[in-house]
């Protein structure tokens, strides 16, 4: 399949500063794909290239076959952008702002174009309260809804949830999945790990102005390791005699009575641990199998920086 959106060795200099350095990305069409990095990362600045608002020093983006440095008029009918900063007027109403938005980019039919997109973002009950008296999550719903004004086929979200609580947050993801579900192919920067992994289709780790990862996020979690089987024993004796048994395995102490094994091959390797261990009357307190998770690849491959 041919990629929808396609960024080729983008670098961008700002002064001294190298922002991006060769940065390559294809997104499919109908996907989601997160860049995740740090503050200061150069996430915003990859996304205003892409969407022809700031020049690159190197390399080309193309979107949807065209070239956006001599294409741009064709390129922004295709897709949305909302920045991080939220693009309402609030001294107007959440329909009025709707409505002025479909009159701008010449919308047919406006005004039912603004009360359709009020029913779809659950802002019926707020269509005439000043936007000023939106709570944050109200605002960005607004802003995603003015996104979708002109119908783009691509959106692009610069850290689309930063600043919500955890309900506006989760509310917001789910209108996510739902434009997903539309065809629409989505492009989101973003600095939460759980966001990524509940969203993305593709993830690309951005650190130092690379791309020093990416993958699906089942691919991305590999990378920090295999699953483990977590055993937890009453006594230290038990946890000594269980590491003797257990020579096959690669096995890391945790405490003086817990141990994290490595499971090559996950079911197959748990039950032949298990059975091990009770073969030689060693019964473990507790055990569990646990999963690499985002946060663990971001330190394996970002040293323990912090987002």
């Amino acid at each position: 399949m041919t990629p929808i959106i396609e960024v080729k060795n983008i670098k961008k200099r700002f002064k001294k500063q190298l922002v991006l350095d060769s940065v390559s990305i294809e997104v499919q069409p109908g996907s989601i794909y997160a860049l995740l990095g740090a503050n200061g990362a150069g996430k915003s600045t990859l996304l205003k290239i892409i969407t022809g608002l700031l020049d690159s020093d190197q390399g080309n983006v193309l979107v949807n076959n065209l070239t956006v440095t001599k294409d741009l008029r064709q390129v922004q009918q295709l897709f949305s952008f909302s920045a991080q900063t939220s693009s309402v007027d609030d001294i107007l109403t959440g329909y009025e702002n709707l409505v002025l938005i479909a009159k701008l980019r010449h919308v047919a039919h406006p005004k039912q174009l603004a009360l359709d997109l009020l029913v779809q973002f659950k802002l019926t009950d707020a269509a005439k309260k000043r936007v000023a008296d939106y709570s944050g999550g109200m605002r960005r719903r607004l802003d995603l809804a003015m996104s979708l004004v002109g119908n783009p086929e691509i959106l692009f979200l610069d850290e689309p949830t930063t600043g919500l609580d955890p309900s506006s947050r989760n509310d917001l993801w789910q209108t996510i999945r739902e434009l997903k579900s539309q065809g629409k192919t989505i492009f989101l920067t973003t600095q939460y790990l759980e966001e990524a992994d509940q969203l993305a289709d593709k993830i690309g780790f951005l650190g130092e102005g690379k791309i020093i990862a990416t993958g699906t996020p089942s691919e991305m979690k590999h990378l920090a390791g295999s699953e483990k089987l977590q055993l937890i024993f009453l006594t230290s004796e038990q946890l000594a005699q269980a590491q003797t048994l257990l020579t096959d395995f690669k096995v890391q102490l945790i405490d003086e009575v817990s141990i994290n094994v490595e499971l090559p091959d996950s079911m197959q390797s748990v039950l032949k641990i298990l059975h091990l261990l009770s073969t030689n009357e060693i019964e473990p307190n507790t055990f569990q199998v646990t999963s690499p998770t985002l946060d663990d690849v971001f330190l394996k491959l970002t040293k323990g920086a912090s987002l």
